[in-house]
């Protein structure tokens, strides 16, 4: 997401630091880039205008002409208002309330309404440990039920059961009357949508609200479809009372208007993105890392909460009592391959590092390709040879490479990776934390690491 936006605003930034000093020309002429990129990224005309002309007041008033460095006050002063338009705080998703509560999610069919319900079901219980209903409101698309009952049954989430010929509104009461037999804490209402927005729907979406008094009303938007989304965000906040949004699809989003306009359309936080088909695939929307991936300042903080939600913490203490005495076999090297799979693989974990959010497009090396290949490597090599990869001689570098449908000189390069992990590991063991500075890691690293995550 945002891989457009990002790429021209870096053109600019780029362009502001080869000159030593900014004029208001030079300012101007650096306005008018932006505003045509953000205008190309698909943010709405309205935001663009209020956009250009906070950076641009905010740059004047602080005499940027005259700062020792316009082009990183200018780069500060984007960063401000772009966590501005998104959103300032970081807006939670409401579980409090009268027991049951009730969230309820609308938006249009094909917005990835139901698969976000289930995401976010799996999101609460996991974070929350609530006892939760689904309900499933929508009785005109067919098989919209057993949808949401295959989800649910996946991630171990009760389901209201189907009972034939009902309304959306009896529906909705048996719901509750279920939810408050069985000490449900929430109950999640998966509505109906259509291909777009009628009288008939938003009847609908107002005699359910009356009847659920949601402490959530959060809007599913298709954020590939870019001016589109934000139209329909407006339609929906004009006819019922929103909270917050979920984006969706974020992953094959390269312009990110829908984002970027949202919250000043609706007036309403975006709480949560959808990064990708997997049942885990949902973050919560943070506009100041967000903001951070758009100027490719990196997101460091995210990429450890994903690597502590990842990581097998036994197999982790297991592999750090190996370090401490040293030890790095090949069989530790395919356990941090498998780690890097369950967060997404290297390209999706390169753009949350400052400065590598293109590195996946621009290094083979680095590619989740050459990562399966890797993991055949070490799966074609014996129990014996993961433990004590230096006994690996040209004939069992033959085997290995023929085992795996590979070659020799990539048998030998995986060899010489683990070579080169191995001491790394032995100094970071014997130095600690410190040891990343040998590493070539950007100086700002452990300062973006949360403090918890480094203690032993």
């Amino acid at each position: 997401m945002f891989e457009n936006l990002s790429n021209r605003l870096q053109d600019v930034f780029s362009s502001l630091k080869k000159t030593g000093s900014i004029d208001e020309t030079a300012l101007d002429s650096a306005m008018r880039d932006i505003r045509r990129a953000l205008l190309e990224a698909d943010v709405s005309l309205e935001v663009v205008k209020k956009f250009i002309s906070e950076v641009k007041q905010k740059a004047l008033g602080q005499e940027i002409i005259q700062s020792i460095s316009p082009s990183q006050m200018i780069i500060k002063l984007v960063n401000d208002e772009l966590i501005n338009i998104l959103g300032n705080d970081t807006a939670t998703v409401n579980i409090e309330g009268k027991t049951p509560a009730s969230l309820m999610l609308v938006g249009l069919q094909g917005s990835g309404k139901t698969t976000s319900i289930a995401k976010l079901a799996k999101f609460i219980k996991s974070k929350y440990s609530k006892n939760i209903l689904l309900v499933s409101l929508d009785v005109n698309r067919p098989a919209a039920f057993e949808q949401l009952q295959k989800l649910a049954h996946d991630i171990d989430i009760d389901i209201l059961p189907k009972v034939e010929n009902q309304s959306p509104e009896n529906i909705a009461k048996r719901a509750i009357a279920a939810a408050e037999i069985n000490d449900i804490d929430l109950i999640l209402f998966d509505t109906a949508g259509r291909t777009s927005i009628d009288d008939n729907l938003m009847q609908e979406l107002k005699e359910l609200e009356s009847i659920l008094e949601p402490i959530e009303t959060l809007l599913i938007l298709d954020s590939m479809t870019g001016q589109d989304a934000i139209n329909v965000a407006k339609n929906f906040s004009d006819k019922i009372k929103l909270t917050g949004s979920i984006l969706t699809r974020v992953d094959g989003d390269a312009r990110g208007g829908a984002a970027l306009s949202l919250k000043m359309t609706t007036g309403c936080p975006i709480k949560f993105i959808g990064n990708g088909e997997k049942i885990d695939d949902i973050e919560i929307f943070h506009p100041d890392r967000i903001a951070n991936r758009i100027l490719d300042m990196g997101d460091v903080v995210t990429l450890v909460e994903k690597a502590a939600e990842s990581i097998d913490h036994q197999e982790a203490e297991k592999m750090a009592e190996r370090l401490q005495q040293g030890e790095f076999d090949l069989n530790d090297l395919l356990s941090q391959i498998n780690q890097m799979k369950k967060m997404g693989g290297i390209s999706s974990m390169l753009k949350f590092i400052p400065g590598m959010k293109n590195l996946g497009d621009k290094a083979n090396t680095v590619s989740d390709d050459a990562i399966k290949k890797q993991e055949a490597i070490i799966l074609s090599m014996t129990k014996l040879e993961r433990r004590k990869p230096k006994m690996i001689n040209s004939s069992r570098k033959q085997r290995i490479a023929k085992g795996s449908g590979t070659v020799v000189s990539e048998v030998n390069r995986i060899l010489k990776q683990h070579r080169k992990m191995a001491d790394m590991m032995k100094r970071v063991s014997k130095k600690g934390m410190s040891g990343l500075q040998d590493l070539g890691l950007p100086q700002d690293f452990n300062n973006q690491i949360p403090p918890e995550f480094l203690k032993k």
